[in-house]
């Protein structure tokens, strides 16, 4: 039997137990076989430092491949914190504004039949789809909103002026002439002109308002899913792991050591922050602005209202207005049919409630503004709520904590937030040069998003700017059917093709009040969109 000198069994029983270690691996699934009992040199070692070592070139290997994993799951369970508080405040208004919509729908199908008789049950398609369209402009379809108001009122003037003249047969023709001389007329009153600003800046501000909170749930979910490069990779395991393969299970990496190596991983979402806040901002202003100037509660809930005081108007005023029509384009041929318009008249008042939900919208708004406060800076302090919460560092003045080498205190000052930043990050080798093009085009989505939420601010919008020409072909109502273009939608001389602002800079305090910071046009910013997109390819 060999014999060992007393030296080799004192060096034996000085190296450090390698027990928690192999708990630890064993715990993340991996295999115990190989696994030393206690320290070895450490030569092999690429990343951790090179001293003794509880840990082989394969323990290395995995554990650097578990930290990757677990990080970007940090990342993604962080992101989807703030998706569900975006995703369930679009949800909360989304419901509240569609059962307000529903509502006003409801009481005008409830009350017309009793107070117009056939002036509304030979007409109800026209209301229907009044509704059918401002849902679908809601909902981000492509529609012009004004010229689908003005094509309502346009439509319901011919229907029921052909309904209180019974006695006379009114010709397409005519009613092209009829239309042309509506607006000096004024047959519905100022309904469709006051109806017009109120429902196209509410719903403006009601959609713009609605896609904000999709959008910024989007860019954190595409965002959350970035990759992490090779280098944060390296620098993460070393500060989750290395200290087990040094045998300090036990001592917490130094939070300013976590926050350098974390600000460094996440550098390219830390530039985020500035149009992400500028987005904040911009949902709280449209937020202030749909409780107040333009209140869809109001708008919406008294829609039936102020449509059904309008065909009184029509109808008060018959006589006058049949007048001037005959003066303006000749009297019409006697109808050899003849009619009685005995239903057509009113038939009595019934009384039309408002359909109001103040109260729900107030709550509704004053929850968003609050959780939009609070998510103002999520990107810039992401790395150190990770830090706190995940990763577990130790006190900023902790002198006995992991700093990358050993246990001790940690030196190196804390870098700032950003990729520009990191050029001297001690952790971490970024290439500030080379910014992550996945995340320039959510930066751009964020941008794009704001504009449209500045737009809506002032009642402006912006997402039809590049639809004129084909508005505008539809003149003679020959390119395509009436039950596909809508009927003569050229009747409408007062249509106004939104048009695309710069909206005032945006100086912490949200596009209420804001003053001095232009954002481009979204067919600017789409363009340069695809300039980045090009550029990635030229960095591959």
């Amino acid at each position: 039997m060999r014999v060992f000198p007393w030296g080799f069994w004192l060096c034996v029983s000085l190296r450090e137990s390698c027990t928690e270690v192999r708990q630890l691996y064993g715990a993340k699934g991996f295999s115990l076989s190989g696994v030393p009992q206690a320290e070895i040199s450490g030569e092999h070692l690429r990343i951790c430092p090179q001293g003794y070592t509880c840990c082989t070139s394969e323990m290395e290997e995995n554990f650097a491949n578990k930290s990757r994993s677990e990080f970007e799951a940090m990342m993604k369970e962080a992101g989807r914190s703030v998706q569900a508080t975006l995703t369930a405040q679009h949800r909360s208004f989304d419901s509240y504004f569609q059962d307000l919509l529903n509502k006003s729908e409801k009481a005008l199908y409830d009350a017309f039949p009793s107070m117009y008789g056939e002036l509304y049950t030979q007409n109800a398609k026209v209301f229907k789809d009044l509704y059918s369209e401002l849902r679908r402009y809601y909902r981000s379809s492509n529609i012009n909103l004004e010229e689908a108001l003005n094509e309502f009122w346009t439509r319901l003037l011919e229907r029921l002026f052909k309904l209180l003249n019974p006695q006379y047969h009114i010709t397409d023709e005519y009613l092209d002439c009829m239309v042309k001389h509506a607006e000096q007329h004024k047959p519905f009153g100022e309904v469709p002109r006051d109806l017009k600003v109120k429902v196209t800046r509410a719903f403006i501000a009601a959609r713009s308002y609605a896609q904000g909170f999709l959008v910024g749930s989007d860019v954190v979910k595409k965002v959350s899913q970035v990759s992490l490069s090779h280098e944060c990779t390296r620098a993460i395991m070393k500060l989750m792991y290395c200290p087990h393969c040094r045998g300090m299970s036990s001592v917490k990496p130094c939070n300013n050591y976590c926050l350098n190596v974390v600000k460094g991983c996440l550098a390219n979402q830390a530039d985020l922050s500035t149009e992400w806040k500028y987005l904040m901002d911009s949902l709280i202003g449209v937020a202030d602005r749909i409780d107040g100037p333009y209140n869809v509660d109001t708008v919406i809930g008294t829609l039936h209202m102020r449509i059904s005081e309008a065909i009184s108007n029509l109808q008060e005023n018959k006589d006058s207005i049949t007048s001037k029509v005959f003066q303006g384009c000749g009297n019409p041929k006697i109808s050899t049919k003849g009619s009685s318009s005995e239903d057509k008249k009113r038939r009595g008042k019934v009384p039309l409630e408002a359909k109001s939900s103040a109260q729900a919208l107030e709550m509704l708004v004053l929850d968003a503004k609050g959780n939009l406060t609070a998510l103002k800076t999520y990107w810039i302090t992401l790395p150190s709520s990770l830090c706190s919460k995940k990763v577990m560092a130790s006190s900023a003045s902790d002198d006995k904590c992991w700093n990358g080498m050993t246990k001790g205190s940690y030196l190196p000052e804390v870098m700032g937030d950003g990729l520009a930043n990191q050029i001297n990050n001690p952790e971490v080798e970024v290439d500030i040069t080379k910014p992550d093009m996945t995340i320039r085009q959510q930066i751009m989505q964020l941008k794009i998003m704001t504009n449209r939420l500045g737009n809506a601010n002032i009642g402006n919008d912006v997402d039809f700017q590049d639809t004129s020409d084909d508005m505008s072909g539809s003149g003679s109502g020959d390119s395509c059917p009436d039950d596909v273009c809508g009927k003569r939608l050229s009747k409408s001389p007062s249509t106004r093709q939104p048009e695309t602002h710069a909206i005032p800079k945006q100086s912490g305090h949200g596009v209420n009040g804001a003053s001095s910071r232009s954002l481009p046009s979204a067919s600017l910013l789409l363009l340069l969109s695809v300039a980045v997109i090009a550029a990635q390819h030229l960095w591959r």
